[in-house]
């Protein structure tokens, strides 16, 4: 192709940026484990916390923003709640249900898991200004509405550009 990287091409270096980029997140410095460490609490916990840290919502805005299902969410808030980091109290409009609010010590503990989990790795730290900058850019690009491109994902593409011994 003139100038530009073939499909095939596109797709094995997407795996394997984006194995990189998870493998930085998720592996090299775990950040969940160490909120999860810092707060003495499952990281589950702590992202309950974290998604109250806007404002009160209800059990069933908390268990949709969760991902979970009700009985779960009721586990959790009921040990948050033995912990003293949020209160239930019933719905103004509709005592069926429940409004989950932040404490001071959960909004606390909340705000310390966030400083953690925004803490940057160290290695993207460790960049030069002229690196960080290009890499600004391309997650801006990556990030803004319509960026997404149409890269094939052929499972053995897939299997090709996480081998140990791809080329990088």
């Amino acid at each position: 192709m003139s100038g530009q990287d073939a499909p095939d091409d596109r797709a094995a270096a997407a795996f394997r940026v984006w194995a990189a980029m998870r493998a930085l997140v998720l592996e090299e410095e775990d950040r969940r484990k160490e909120v999860a460490d810092a707060l003495g609490m499952s990281f589950s916990r702590a992202k309950a916390l974290r998604r109250l840290l806007p404002g009160p919502l209800t059990m069933r805005e908390l268990t949709a923003l969760l991902g979970t299902d009700k009985p779960y969410t009721t586990l959790v808030v009921d040990d948050l709640e033995g912990r003293g980091y949020v209160r239930r109290t019933v719905h103004p409009d509709d005592r069926r249900r429940r409004i989950v609010t932040l404490t001071e010590a959960g909004r606390a503990a909340a705000e310390q898991g966030d400083r953690i989990l925004g803490r940057p790795p160290r290695a993207l730290a460790a960049l030069g200004p002229d690196d960080l900058a290009a890499l600004d850019r391309v997650m801006a690009a990556i990030r803004s509405p319509g960026a997404a491109q149409d890269v094939t994902s052929l499972p053995e593409k897939r299997a090709q550009a996480t081998e140990p011994n791809s080329a990088m």
